[in-house]
């Protein structure tokens, strides 16, 4: 990233902020009794993936940032599994499965050239 420049300017980020909205729209419509089950953990992931990105990019080494980069990268397959899970438990529809799914696919591409851009400074 450009000396300067905060993690609120990176697309990675503002995508994954796109995500948690989505994903606390969703989760709204859970049955109250998932509400210390499923719809806790969805939300832990999703919310992990902005945080860690934020938390990565203010370390001072790319080694270090990196490790956070993964992480958000593992609440992204993480927070997946969920929804596949919550699909298969009839909490979602096929059409919401698959507007969740494009949004992390967006993010996960934007996070993945990240990840390779900070590879690269090692």
């Amino acid at each position: 990233m450009e000396k300067g420049k905060s993690y609120t300017e990176l697309n990675t980020w503002k995508e994954s902020r796109v995500l948690v909205k989505l994903i606390y729209e969703l989760v709204s419509e859970f049955p109250k009794e998932e509400l210390y089950g499923i719809t806790s953990q969805i939300k832990r992931s999703a919310i992990s993936v902005p945080s860690n990105i934020a938390e990565g990019v203010g370390r001072f080494t790319s080694k270090d940032s990196l490790r956070f980069f993964y992480i958000s990268r593992g609440s992204l397959y993480e927070l997946e599994t969920q929804l596949y899970l919550s699909f298969d438990l009839r909490f979602i529809s096929q059409k919401e499965l698959d507007t969740a799914l494009s949004q992390i696919t967006i993010v996960n591409k934007l996070l993945s050239g990240f990840i390779n851009h900070y590879k690269k400074k090692l």
